[in-house]
Parts: C-alpha cells; sequence; structure tokens
C-alpha cells in the first residue's frame, strides 16, 4: 500500500465521492436504519437500553471501520496511517493528559450551564446502568464507552472527516464542521449534544497537535470510561 510521505494538513487523496459516499454511509445507513429501526429492534430483543445501546454501538462500528476501509483506503491502496493510525511522541502523553482534564472539566460545566435551561446528563443507557449496578453491566458499558465507541468515531469523525476538511477550508473550519456532523449524529440524544460538540473539538485538536488518532481515542476513552464509573456510583 501507499503510504503517507506528504503533509496530511495540506493534502489528501480523496475526493467528493469518497465524501459523499461517507456522509452517506453515516446519515442513511447509521442515523437513518441502525439508529431508528435496528435499535428498537435490539431494544425489544434484550429488554435493555444498555444491552441495546451496546449492540447498536457495535453494529455501527462494523459498518463506519467497513466503510472507511472500502470506500476511502481500499480504492486508493491506502494503508490506515491515512486516517492516523500511527505511532505518536511520548511527550504527547502530557497533551493527552492535559485534554482529558480539560474533557471533564469542559463536560461538568457545560451540563451544570445547561441544566438552568432543563437539560440533564441522564440518557437511557446512564439510567439503565443506574438501575442494574451489576458488575457485568459496568464492564459492558465499559467497554462500549471506553474502547468501541472511541476508536471507530475517532477514526471516522476526526481520521477521515476532519482531515478532508483540513485540506480544504483550512483548520478552523474544520474543527467546526467535524465537531457539528458529531454533535449531530449523536441523536436522538439531544441532552448531550453541548458537551459532544465541544469533546469533538478537544479531540480533533489533540489529532491537529499530535498527527496521531490514536492521543484522540485515548483522551476520548479515558473521558469516557470516567463517565461511565461515575454514572455506575451515582
Amino acid at each position: 500500500m501507499k503510504e503517507n510521505h506528504y503533509n496530511w494538513k495540506e493534502k489528501d487523496r480523496w475526493g467528493s465521492k469518497e465524501f459523499i459516499l461517507l456522509l452517506l454511509l453515516e446519515f442513511v445507513v447509521v442515523i437513518g436504519f441502525i439508529k431508528f429501526i435496528l435499535q428498537p429492534i435490539y431494544l425489544q430483543w434484550y429488554k435493555s437500553d444498555l444491552y441495546a445501546g451496546t449492540f447498536t454501538g457495535i453494529t455501527i462500528a462494523i459498518i463506519l471501520i467497513s466503510g472507511t476501509y472500502l470506500i476511502a483506503l481500499r480504492p486508493k491502496r491506502l494503508s490506515w496511517t491515512e486516517v492516523g493510525l500511527k505511532k505518536f511522541a511520548k511527550e504527547d502523553w502530557k497533551l493527552i493528559v492535559l485534554y482529558t482534564m480539560i474533557v471533564m472539566i469542559g463536560a461538568i460545566v457545560i451540563t451544570i450551564l445547561t441544566s438552568f435551561i432543563g437539560n440533564t446528563w441522564e440518557n437511557s443507557k446512564t439510567e439503565a446502568i443506574q438501575q442494574s449496578k451489576s458488575f457485568f453491566s459496568i464492564v459492558i458499558a465499559f467497554i462500549s464507552a471506553a474502547v468501541i465507541s472511541p476508536i471507530y468515531e475517532e477514526i471516522f469523525y476526526r481520521g477521515f472527516l476532519y482531515r478532508w476538511f483540513r485540506t480544504r477550508v483550512g483548520f478552523a473550519g474544520a474543527l467546526l464542521l467535524s465537531s457539528m456532523i458529531f454533535t449531530i449524529i449523536h441523536i436522538p440524544t439531544y441532552n448531550a449534544m453541548p458537551v459532544n460538540f465541544f469533546s469533538g473539538i478537544i479531540f480533533a485538536l489533540a489529532y491537529e497537535k499530535t498527527n496521531s488518532i490514536w492521543p484522540s481515542i485515548l483522551i476520548h476513552g479515558i473521558s469516557n470510561g470516567i463517565m461511565v464509573l461515575l454514572a455506575s456510583s451515582a
């Protein structure tokens, strides 16, 4: 496979075709079918928002990872490094810790501010965790939020989308547009959307600063994992 020997912030090997196809995959297949049709079916099968949400996440992960490979990488004989899956410097661990703290503090501040308009942090998943605080349910929730979601979301929304926008509308435009799409796809969890937008910006900044998607995955995973543990102890 061809490797990335140029500045990823200035050039990529994709065009409008890959962008449109992957957006259609996201909005038609993931949101239109999986979230609004398949997830209710999972809920009927498992009678649990936690398990239904977990299987929904796994399904979305398979679809988006496969779609990224089959649409953006394989046709052009590109490796996964093209979407940021490459090593990062040891000194970037400081940034990972700092950005994780910023995400957590920002989430708390946003949650407090939005609570004044009647918004709450709880959703069906967190309520399911609180209602069934077994070790197994907490482990399932942790794996779903801290491992599965961060990997596929960062590869798709930062590794592909942020990078696609970055080479066309610049840093600020890519930051805002990729974060907006990342926020929209969390429908119907409307109460979490302000936090999702803020988090999306931080994750994209981590990719921008380190030139690797792994720090974004780690920041995303650690912050999600902490939130799951806080929800389970509430």
